[in-house]
């Protein structure tokens, strides 16, 4: 898999949260917010850095929780 650069970032942040999933009766309902932002928080990134990764990282949780719904 290939990865854009300009992506990688956001791609090795959402890897390691893939044990903070936020759990509802019927499953994943999203990532545990927290723990992003501490992560984000302590790696000292400018406010337009700050905010793409995020932006990014939620495009990433929504195409997860679309994946994880499905039944199949």
């Amino acid at each position: 898999m290939e990865i854009w650069p300009e992506n990688e970032l956001p791609f090795e942040i959402f890897v390691q949260l893939r044990t903070q999933w936020r759990m509802g009766m019927g499953g994943p309902i999203g990532l545990d917010y927290g723990v992003l932002y501490h992560k984000l928080d302590r790696m000292q990134l400018d406010p337009e850095q700050y905010a793409q990764v995020e932006a990014d990282i939620r495009v990433m949780e929504e195409a997860a929780l679309d994946a994880m719904s499905r039944k199949e």
